[in-house]
């Protein structure tokens, strides 16, 4: 991002349903296919998915949201060919340098999800830079999950949990939800009201699982690369015109 972003319209503002979420958080799929459909290698697909990051954050903001959240890199895209989980890993140092200082100028919070411990030592600097640079800020909270896994974030906080249980720092009638939840990665920050989903598929794919638990699901056909603010847009449309239930009997009460 080199250049201001122009203002779009109004924030989207409650349409006869719910309020318009204040945290929103994506799953971002297609970068492969929509390479494959122009005959370009999955990489050219990855660059574009990085503008299209670049286009929902700021959308985001535009849109009124105080929280976005990205999956960009899950604990099993490790799985993927050596040279394409070198050249994500490229993008995102690229992308923190590049974007930072426009983050970090404009009051945007980062938090980087996910486990850090197996990081390169380039990307678990980058990773300090961006959190510790943006750590006074509120404006705008972006959170980019990487190297993230919501069954392996789950076993990691209780893990710390059962650490500070045996440093008797925390006691059995302790740890409840609220407890719980200050050991994740996501720390306090509020649960997603929304998540969407790009490129058709229909499933969470291990993200947020705890934090999502009632989330309301969008799922577009679009590509990732193709994402822009006319499609999130319309996917905060489809949330506001739901009845949130929360286990209840509906009623439009939180």
């Amino acid at each position: 991002m080199t250049a201001p972003h122009p203002q779009s319209a109004d924030p989207v503002k409650e349409s006869g349903g719910v309020p318009a979420p204040a945290h929103v958080a994506i799953i971002m799929d297609g970068n492969g296919r929509w390479a494959k459909a122009r005959g370009l290698p999955r990489t050219a697909g990855h660059r574009e998915g990085v503008e299209a990051a670049r286009r929902a954050v700021e959308a985001a903001r535009d849109l009124g949201l105080s929280y976005l959240t990205l999956y960009s890199f899950s604990t099993e895209n490790w799985r993927r060919p050596v040279g394409e989980v070198r050249d994500l890993m490229g993008l995102l140092k690229q992308f923190i340098v590049d974007d930072l200082p426009r983050l970090k100028k404009e009051g945007a919070n980062v938090r980087i999800l996910g486990d850090k411990q197996n990081l390169s030592p380039d990307i678990k600097a980058l990773v300090h830079r961006a959190e510790s640079e943006t750590a006074g800020n509120s404006a705008f909270h972006l959170q980019i999950a990487f190297n993230y896994g919501g069954r392996d974030e789950i076993l990691r906080a209780a893990k710390a949990i059962a650490a500070a249980a045996a440093d008797g720092v925390l006691g059995a009638k302790d740890i409840d939800e609220g407890a719980f939840k200050k050991f994740l990665d996501t720390g306090d920050a509020p649960d997603p009201d929304l998540v969407i989903r790009t490129s058709g598929e229909k499933r969470t794919s291990n993200f947020l699982i705890w934090q999502a638990a009632y989330a309301e699901y969008v799922f577009t056909d679009v590509l990732w690369p193709d994402f822009d603010e006319t499609v999130f847009r319309e996917a905060i449309d489809e949330y506001c015109r739901r009845e949130r239930r929360y286990g209840g009997v509906g009623g439009g009460a939180r």
